[in-house]
């Protein structure tokens, strides 16, 4: 059995989701098909923690690969064992019944259960987030970021809610709003590395998509999307992501900051002044360097270098393919 199938669900890649829903005959067939609701299940079976993880990983990656069959099974085990009132079995339901919806028609009626449920008991935060998710995937933007203001109101220590605010703010191009969100999720979990690389990649789209001429706030913005990358790394050795986003923000901030002492940038109060030259050359060599140690390492499938996205494997060695072009030009 996979590893991943008995850890809490990541962010997975839709080959990892294939590989693991592959799996799901094999496990169903295990199961007994006379287990006992709980408690009397106790009475007759070794059943653990990572059991019921299994099911319910295992049913997110049937779901994600359209085998609607085999997640229905899943479910039914953790509905049999849990009871449809279970909070967590509910928004798992829920998804379920999202996922197999032909129609806006199938979609609303699954809409209108989350709002039976959450008018019977508003505290329910699974279904307050299946509500959100479902919102959005409908394109209702604003209804679902007006949701989950709503759910912070209620619990405003939710980092996951935070997040998912910070991408919805994103999509629609409020970056000041996303950084803010972002920034509570750090409160929360402040080492989180890839926060803080997000909070980097916000910020450098904020000034490179920026029609503005004012180039010192231009330097500023990069300025902070460095530091953030720079954070990233620091949390997590050989974190790609961190390393890309420190490339380009660089290089970037090289164009926008002035050399030869000439046109020094204005600061305000309490803002920090932008690195000296000299260090975001160093930086953009250390990014550089390392970037290729990841790619060559990383696509070489070296022990202790697995593990990474093939997509980004990809995308950093064009990065510097881009590079080396330039450099023989």
């Amino acid at each position: 059995m996979s590893a991943d199938l008995i850890q809490p669900f990541p962010s997975i890649s839709p080959s990892t989701a294939v590989h693991l829903s592959q799996q799901a005959p094999q496990i169903l067939q295990s199961s007994s098909s006379l287990s006992l609701p709980y408690p009397l299940s106790l009475l007759t079976s070794t059943e653990t923690q990572e059991t019921w993880m299994t099911y319910e990983n295992l049913l997110i990656s049937c779901l994600r690969t359209g085998d609607n069959e085999a997640a229905r099974r899943c479910l039914d085990e953790l509905l049999s064992r849990f009871g449809e009132k279970n909070e967590r079995v509910m928004a798992l339901q829920g998804m379920y019944e999202e996922a197999v919806a032909e129609n806006d028609k199938e979609l609303g009626a699954v809409m209108q259960s989350y709002e039976a449920v959450l008018k019977e008991d508003p505290t329910n935060m699974p279904i307050r987030k299946r509500r959100v998710a479902l919102l959005r995937s409908m394109g209702k933007t604003n209804d679902a970021t007006a949701a989950l203001v709503e759910l912070l109101d209620a619990s405003p220590t939710d980092s996951e809610a935070w997040a998912e605010l910070a991408d919805l703010y994103f999509t629609q191009g409020l970056y000041s709003q996303a950084i803010y969100s972002l920034e509570e999720v750090l409160l929360i979990i402040p080492n989180a590395w890839n926060i803080h690389a997000r909070l980097g990649e916000i910020a450098y789209i904020s000034a490179t998509s920026s029609e503005s001429s004012d180039r010192g706030n231009t330097a500023k913005v990069l300025s902070d999307a460095l530091r953030r990358f720079c954070r990233s790394i620091e949390l997590c050795d050989n974190y790609l992501r961190g390393y890309y986003g420190l490339k380009i923000t660089a290089k970037k901030l090289l164009d926008a900051l002035p050399r030869g002492g000439k046109g020094a940038i204005a600061t305000s109060d309490g803002d920090l002044p932008p690195p000296p030259v000299e260090t975001v050359e160093k930086l953009h060599e250390i990014a550089t360097s390392k970037l290729a140690e990841i790619v060559r390492r990383g696509s070489a499938g070296e022990k202790g270098w697995e593990g990474y996205d093939e997509a980004e494997l990809i995308a950093a060695r064009a990065l510097l393919d881009k590079d080396e072009e330039k450099v023989e030009r």
